[in-house]
């Protein structure tokens, strides 16, 4: 591994779980040595990536990561756009609508929206790392990622989150293949026991997966009428929020679901 690499490595162990890390902590998550990243947060402090704070002296992300977000968002201003989609869909369906996007190995939430119409309902956070095995969304993401990646990511170790989880990668890609023949992924009970989610693909410019558009709703209140609402509804909605980003579909994907 690089020194570039050692050094995003240690960058990706922030989340808004662990907003602030130790040295020693930070060496023992990455596992490299503690005079390592020593020597690599100093450098990206001066960088201005992280910073410094409290008694213990703990990293946190520095303004120099704001910077970039901002460049980012004002060159694709993906986040806007991608809150309006999943707002609508949230209004639509009355249940919870998240966006995520592919980051090299890693499906990460990226917005979501709550309906105000129920007080039980689905919750998630943003920067959540979604299992592609366990998911509607790892499924519609996965399904209609490059092999290579399909079949790395199906080679490790899959956890088992509920008795619904499949982590047998020979029963999963016969679910793959009837995913890329629907155009549409389910997931019922995988991650969460009563939680069911349909999710779509998104696709960039070139058709390239680059994430999925997803609803959920508590298993306890899915009726047919709101399952073919949900299924319905997330489908167009993604089809429309890759139009947006400036994708398009891939030459494969079902005429039926793009209708």
């Amino acid at each position: 591994m690089g020194t570039v690499s050692k050094a995003l490595v240690l960058l990706d162990l922030f989340d808004q779980s662990r907003t602030r890390i130790g040295l020693s902590d930070l060496a023992r998550l990455s596992g490299q040595n503690k005079a390592t990243v020593h020597r690599l947060m100093t450098e990206l402090q001066a960088r201005g990536f992280v910073e410094q704070v409290g008694a213990g002296r703990e990293y946190r992300l520095g303004p120099a990561v704001l910077r970039l977000a901002a460049l980012r968002e004002t060159a694709v201003p993906m986040r806007e756009t991608a809150q309006a989609t999943v707002r609508a869909l949230s209004d639509e369906t009355e249940e919870t609508a998240h966006m995520s996007l592919i980051e090299g190995d890693r499906l990460v939430a990226f917005a979501h929206a709550y309906s105000a119409v129920h007080g039980i309902r689905v919750t998630m956070e943003d920067a959540d790392i979604l299992p592609w095995h366990a998911t509607g969304s790892g499924l519609a993401a996965l399904a209609f990622s490059t092999p290579g990646r399909q079949e790395r990511l199906l080679d490790q170790p899959l956890t088992r989150f509920t008795d619904r989880t499949l982590t047998d990668a020979d029963a999963l890609r016969p679910i793959l293949e009837d995913v890329r023949r629907a155009g549409l992924a389910e997931s019922l009970g995988g991650f969460e026991a009563e939680v069911h989610s349909c999710a779509a693909p998104l696709f960039d410019a070139v058709g390239t997966c680059i994430g999925a558009l997803a609803v959920a709703a508590p298993t306890a209140r899915i009726t047919p009428a709101l399952l073919a609402t949900m299924r319905t509804a997330v489908r167009r909605h993604a089809m429309a929020l890759t139009q947006h980003l400036g994708g398009c579909l891939p030459e494969d994907y079902p005429q039926d679901a793009a209708a």
